[in-house]
């Protein structure tokens, strides 16, 4: 476990070459991940909201929140304090176990899987995709999932552009579909 944050320090002295960077503290890192699920039914049903929250807690290792609407949108027919989604925040040794277990056993376990999309990058350095389903992961019990749901991921870094963010996920060994 965590060969992810030791391949990190490992990788240190190949990031600083390949990125001209000569101080170690500019090197871009992994800063925090967030996983979120946007429920549009979830505010009417309370079990199916309170399932989503458990599975996420489950995948992240670490107990989702659920997200409140802010203000009442009455094209989407939600009301201020609507349960409207889940997100959980990880950083530290829980960010590196799961990005671990993403790449490792997750992602090889996605349908149809030709890597991870470059276009997903924000331009300050920030990654964002999205899964179809929860049950890629090996704790979710198929028997336990109320509703099949996707995720959001977003992975923040310091890095100051996506070049930079791109070289940094590729060394840690993101799948990333090939340049066509």
């Amino acid at each position: 476990m965590f060969q992810l944050r030791s391949k990190y320090a490992a990788l240190k002295p190949d990031l600083s070459k390949e990125l001209g960077v000569s101080n170690p503290m500019l090197l871009p890192k992994l800063e925090k991940v967030v996983i979120s699920v946007g429920s549009g039914e979830g505010g009417k049903d309370q079990k199916l909201m309170q399932n989503i929250a458990d599975t996420i807690s489950l995948i992240a290792g670490q107990r989702a929140v659920i997200t409140k609407a802010k203000k009442s949108v009455a094209t989407f027919k939600i009301r201020e304090g609507m349960n409207v989604g889940v997100r959980v925040t990880l950083r530290g040794a829980q960010m590196y176990n799961f990005l671990e277990k993403f790449i490792s056993i997750a992602a090889p376990r996605i349908k149809d899987f030709r890597g991870l999309p470059r276009s997903g990058f924000d331009g300050a350095g920030n990654y964002n995709f999205g899964l179809s389903e929860q049950l890629i992961f090996p704790e979710v019990n198929y028997d336990d999932v109320a509703k099949i749901h996707g995720m959001n991921i977003a992975i923040v870094t310091t890095a100051k552009n996506d070049k930079e963010a791109l070289t940094l996920l590729e060394k840690l060994g993101f799948p990333f579909a090939k340049k066509s």
